[in-house]
């Protein structure tokens, strides 16, 4: 039988999931000037930087 949590633990992984959802996953296409052809730039962005990742 598996040990149960315990209740630190559990307080510890609530706050962890909410410190993960200020955080999002910005996927830009990007088109390549020699090729023409678009490529795509994945990065991982805190939810208030999310316009100023875009805009670049």
């Amino acid at each position: 039988m598996a040990k149960a949590a315990s209740k630190n633990a559990k307080i510890k992984d609530a706050k962890a999931s909410a410190e993960a959802k200020n955080w999002t996953k910005v996927v830009k296409a990007v088109r390549s000037p020699k090729t023409g052809a678009y490529t795509f730039k994945e990065t991982i962005v805190h939810k208030d930087k999310v316009k100023e990742f875009l805009a670049q």
